[in-house]
């Protein structure tokens, strides 16, 4: 094992902990990383949206050798029933700009090619090993790792806790609590095969343009869940999830979710044909902004997953557990310009700078969401979907019925399903958790 004692120790290699190595080894600090995997991103088969701007900070010419899958023209969201879909895209030409916004990848590939960034800026990277515990002196402060290896306690000033959202180090040493089952939602993904011209034939792609299907509705049986559809160059990532604490309610399998949202009508053409080779389920934090942990301590900070920093409304991950990561790099590293000791309350600067990010001011926004869709799940999720399909059905079929009539049928059926009150209440209540 390493003998030597490091500034900083980071436990974990996705996307907060790669994002926080980089950006303290480029300062010159001396930075240990430890990933469990056999290599950055070998237990990540996800696939997922990788927002530009977080990523230019920590690597302004990563188009030249990033893998890049494709980059994202049109954004779909689609409000599902059993047999049909309501709706809205976004499609612009303006995203075939130079440096495009977003980017579909793979994080298996995605994940060790980060790592490297790091590793070049002189991050030491060692894979293939376990954190065990934290190391605490006589007075509580955090000053290193125990890991699974022959003598594998190593020091450090600060430790950097980027585990994701199950992360047992931090619960172990009583930084947090482990997240209760109605903030964690379980996501279950397969990767579809098929040649790139299909996937740009069906989706209306040229070149490496890219779509992505956001998608909610009776898919979820009534859950509070979303499924997705990426194109990326030769594969379609498809995949569905909902809140834990759901899947124990309910009795409901993520595997089954899947399988029926790749029956729907909408879904089965687009990946008709295809070869399934990767399949895997992925814990997400979903709590938001009211189940932020405490975010720092004496010799510690928490990042990216395992800090629960999530934005569930928007589908948006990366790029909070990137401006995490990178904004914990660089409090850390004025801590030890000015020759600070790394405790509680000159880590704090972490949390002062995360605030006044876009990262806590989006999630503070919609701190009311996570709970209303969960309590109201049966009426998002279920009950408005099938009314919403049916009135645009009701709209569009053309059989002779007076117009008028079309109306009121469409009416009574919202008011039967909620009343009017139900019906005012859910607005209301949607509009005050939106602001």
């Amino acid at each position: 094992m390493i003998e030597e004692r490091f500034d900083a120790i980071v436990v974990g290699a996705g996307m907060a902990g790669n994002a926080a190595a980089l950006t303290m080894a480029k300062r010159g600090m001396k930075v240990l990383q430890i990933e469990r995997g056999e290599y950055p991103g070998s237990k990540n088969v996800q696939g997922a949206i990788l927002y530009a701007d977080m990523l230019e900070k920590l690597v302004p010419n990563f188009r030249e050798d990033a893998p890049l899958e494709r980059h994202l023209v049109e954004q779909r969201f689609w409000m599902m029933d059993e047999r049909s879909h309501t709706g809205l895209h976004y499609r612009s030409d303006d995203f075939n700009e130079e440096k495009p916004n977003r980017y579909t990848i793979i994080r298996a590939q995605f994940d060790k090619w980060f790592s490297s960034q790091a590793q070049e800026a002189g991050a030491i990277v060692l894979c293939e090993t376990t954190v065990k515990e934290l190391v605490k002196d006589a007075y509580g402060k955090v000053i290193g790792v125990i890991t699974d290896r022959e003598g594998g306690e190593v020091h450090a000033d600060v430790v950097v806790l980027a585990e994701g959202v199950n992360g047992l180090l931090g619960t172990k040493a009583d930084l947090r609590e482990r997240p209760s089952p109605d903030k964690v939602a379980l996501a279950v993904k397969e990767m579809h095969f098929l040649p790139r011209e299909t996937i740009e034939a069906r989706f209306n792609l040229k070149g490496d343009e890219g779509v992505v299907i956001e998608a909610a509705g009776t898919i979820s049986r009534g859950m509070t869940g979303m499924g997705f559809v990426y194109a990326n160059k030769e594969s379609v990532s498809v995949g569905i999830g909902c809140l834990v604490a759901d899947f124990q309610k309910s009795g409901e399998t993520p595997y089954d979710l899947l399988e029926r949202f790749k029956k729907h009508p909408s879904i089965a053409p687009l990946i008709e044909g295809s070869e399934v080779k990767e399949y895997a389920g992925h814990l997400i934090p979903e709590g938001g902004y009211k189940a932020i942990p405490q975010l720092y301590g004496d010799g510690w900070v928490v990042v990216g997953d395992a800090a629960q920093l999530n934005n569930a409304l928007h589908r948006e991950g990366s790029n909070l557990a990137m401006t995490s990561g990178r904004i914990a790099g660089e409090a850390i590293f004025q801590v030890k310009s000015r020759k600070d000791p790394m405790t509680k309350e000159n880590l704090a600067l972490y949390k002062k700078m995360l605030d006044e990010s876009f990262v806590i001011k989006d999630l503070k926004k919609y701190k009311d969401m996570p709970d209303l869709l969960h309590i109201q799940s049966q009426n998002f999720f279920l009950t408005y979907p099938q009314l919403i399909n049916k009135a645009l059905q009701n709209f569009v079929r053309v059989d002779g019925t007076p117009k008028v009539d079309k109306e009121k049928v469409t009416i009574r059926s919202f008011v039967s399903a909620r009343s009017w009150a139900g019906l005012f209440g859910d607005a209301f209540r949607f509009a005050r958790a939106w602001r």
